[in-house]
């Protein structure tokens, strides 16, 4: 049966609002959640982009059985792995058992502040795989030297880990990043329900681990309220996957939004509105695709209305 999990929207929210919004969603019934890591929002409009690890704290504090994943951070340009594994690695000892490091190959939007190139996905595919084993590496404890492809380590040794290592679960769209997740991931992250990525996932060794699937959606007592506050806040949804890797600041998503998309592209993005048979229809998409786990991102400033229809008619209805 497929669990049903929450979006904590660093994009969107501050960070003491997202570990309220956590304790609610625990409060309510959801077992996980998934929060964003980003230094910018996707869009202007937005408005928030806290570092996640420190918020990741507050929740640990507050929270005693949400499972919390990221969702997901780039341990690639912007973090060196060395800093992934030594964060991930506090957080799982702050939250036992409970935390998931979700791994991906980024978008320029975050990667680019630091001056570095901005690679082609086959070289950020390579980037994460050897950060991945670079991350596992320090987790064993112990001196660890390393000179990579891509990374230098020099006798680095993480003196806190958690007693239980957190699983590393990794993004993918499509074949070719579903076979790296399968190869290299205890887990799958994806944000539509594209079986094709499954089955890559699956022939590649995980067809016995975990598969998330991220699910936006706009709950509001009016189908065409939720879909202005989508367009307003998450209207770069409906420009594409591949776009949204290569602009590099959210005011370029901002203005490509208000130039080119409408509250029609929204509605056939975004799942709109108060009707729980349309979030019902799409979860099961993910299903059919082969996901077990779901986590829905509310869009918007209304997560109390969200959550208590979740508690209602979502939740009830999946393991």
């Amino acid at each position: 049966m497929v669990q049903i999990g929450y979006t904590l929207s660093s994009e969107e929210f501050r960070p003491t609002e997202l570990v309220e919004q956590a304790v609610k969603a625990e409060q309510a019934g959801f077992p996980f959640a998934g929060i964003s890591d980003h230094y910018h929002p996707w869009m202007d409009s937005q408005g928030q982009a806290p570092l996640v690890w420190t918020t990741l704290g507050g929740i640990a504090a507050r929270t005693s059985s949400l499972r919390v994943m990221t969702g997901v951070t780039a341990p690639i340009i912007r973090y060196h792995p060395t800093i992934v594994a030594q964060a991930a690695a506090t957080v799982a000892d702050m939250m036992p058992g409970r935390f998931t490091l979700g791994v991906g190959t980024g978008e320029m939007l975050n990667e680019h502040i630091n001056g570095d190139q901005w690679p082609p996905i086959s070289i950020r595919q390579e980037m994460l795989a050897e950060a991945i084993d670079i991350i596992r590496e320090l987790w064993q404890g112990g001196y660890t030297t390393i000179q990579g492809n891509y990374y230098e380590v020099q006798n680095a040794r993480l003196y806190t880990l958690p007693e239980t290592l957190p699983g590393i679960y990794v993004a993918a769209s499509g074949a070719e990043s579903g076979t790296l997740a399968g190869r290299m991931g205890d887990g799958l992250v994806s944000t539509s329900p594209d079986k094709q990525t499954v089955d890559a996932f699956n022939a590649a060794g995980g067809r016995s681990k975990p598969k998330i699937g991220q699910l936006t959606a706009c709950w509001a007592k009016d189908e065409n309220e939720a879909a202005e506050t989508a367009l307003k806040y998450w209207g770069y949804t409906a420009l594409g996957s591949q776009l949204s890797q290569e602009l590099a600041l959210p005011k370029y998503f901002q203005e490509s939004t208000e130039k080119l998309v409408t509250t029609d592209m929204i509605k056939k993005t975004v799942v709109c509105g108060p009707d729980p048979a349309k979030y019902h229809e799409q979860i099961q998409q993910y299903i059919d695709a082969g996901f077990d786990h779901v986590y829905i991102h509310q869009i918007g400033p209304d997560q109390d209305g969200y959550i208590d229809f979740a508690r209602q008619e979502i939740l009830p209805h999946y393991g």
